[in-house]
């Protein structure tokens, strides 16, 4: 007879642990996010958006498969480069455009733009524009959730550069005394700014450093739908039962620069397009259909009703009213209350 766990072993985790619909909704949020930035990308280009921004294409599998087992009770913190960790959790492509073009419809009344994203009905706690700045707070919040007894679990995104941050040190080890339900997940894009890990940091593998702090460290393909679904979920589940927290290193490639301003010196043309041979959604399609849960004609079928998705949100901010001068301290004071 054959050995069917051998065999379940050959099927990826993410085909035996999903229903053919989540998948593809999953393959569908990767989409949005690369088209979302490219959307947005484009309208800084045409004026439509000031100040900068940070994209995450090519990052696109990390920040959906971490999301996979979470619900709306669970909590995220994100970093400058959010926007996808946004959509994976469920934010609303139009409120996520009128908030960088500045717009009143926007989640943060267009006050907050691209790095301060926030949709708490989500359990989107908020992108953050300082270095490390989302893992404190999400120690926080898996505080209160364990204080409180809810169930919830927070996952914390941050970046290779913030594991040098006395915050990611200090939290961490906080997080293992109190046996914390949050899972740390470090997006290594091999760059802080224009700095390679291999020059900023002393271990090889960022997940290395949870062992100090008496946790589970992995390292996985952040390019791999599956592999961090499986390690995420592995994670989210131990959370969740009362055994603490995890530290995951999904290992991942931004094709663009840092930012809008960055010249791209510090990489080669051959090291963007090696790794955008890489590219984590033509993967993830590629494992749907060779285990029969899509094809060609449903692929392009998503990819025509994300771009109408994206066309409808960029003309929801044009069309949304800019915010009024005498608007302009409303929710930096709080209200004055009668005595």
């Amino acid at each position: 007879m054959p050995d069917s766990t051998a065999t379940d072993r050959n099927v990826p985790y993410a085909i035996r642990a999903y229903s053919p619909d989540q998948l593809i909704e999953a393959l569908r949020k990767m989409y949005l996010i690369r088209r979302f930035e490219e959307g947005a990308e484009d309208s800084y280009t045409r004026g439509l958006i000031h100040g900068t921004m940070h994209l995450s294409i090519g990052q696109e599998a990390s920040a959906v498969g971490a999301c996979m087992s979470l619900t709306d009770d669970d909590k995220i913190t994100s970093t400058h480069r959010g926007h996808g960790h946004c959509v994976a959790k469920g934010a609303d492509l139009g409120k996520m455009f009128a908030e960088f073009f500045g717009k009143e419809t926007g989640y943060c009344r267009g006050r907050g733009g691209s790095m301060h994203i926030a949709d708490v009905e989500k359990g989107n706690l908020g992108a953050n524009g300082i270095v490390a700045g989302g893992i404190p707070i999400a120690v926080g919040a898996a505080l209160s959730a364990k204080r409180l007894g809810t169930g919830a679990v927070t996952v914390c995104f941050f970046g290779d550069g913030a594991n040098n941050e006395g915050a990611f040190h200090e939290a961490l080890n906080m997080a293992s005394i109190w046996k914390l339900p949050v899972v740390f997940v470090c997006e290594n894009n091999r760059y802080g700014m224009s700095t390679s890990t291999e020059r900023s940091t002393a271990v090889k593998s960022i997940a290395d450093r949870a062992a100090a702090y008496s946790m589970p460290g992995e390292r996985v393909d952040g390019n791999d739908f599956s592999a961090v679904t499986e390690a995420v979920d592995a994670a989210v589940a131990r959370a969740r039962n009362g055994d603490g927290p995890s530290l995951i290193e999904n290992v991942t490639y931004r094709w663009r620069g840092h930012s809008k301003s960055d010249r791209n010196r510090y990489r080669t043309k051959e090291e963007i397009a090696e790794w955008q041979e890489r590219d984590p959604i033509a993967r993830m399609a590629a494992m749907l259909k060779e285990h029969g849960i899509t094809d060609d004609a449903a692929v392009a079928s998503i990819e025509k009703d994300v771009e109408q998705a994206v066309e409808a949100a960029i003309a929801f901010a044009k069309e949304s009213p800019a915010p009024r001068i005498e608007d302009a301290t409303r929710d930096v004071y709080s209200p004055k209350v009668a005595a």
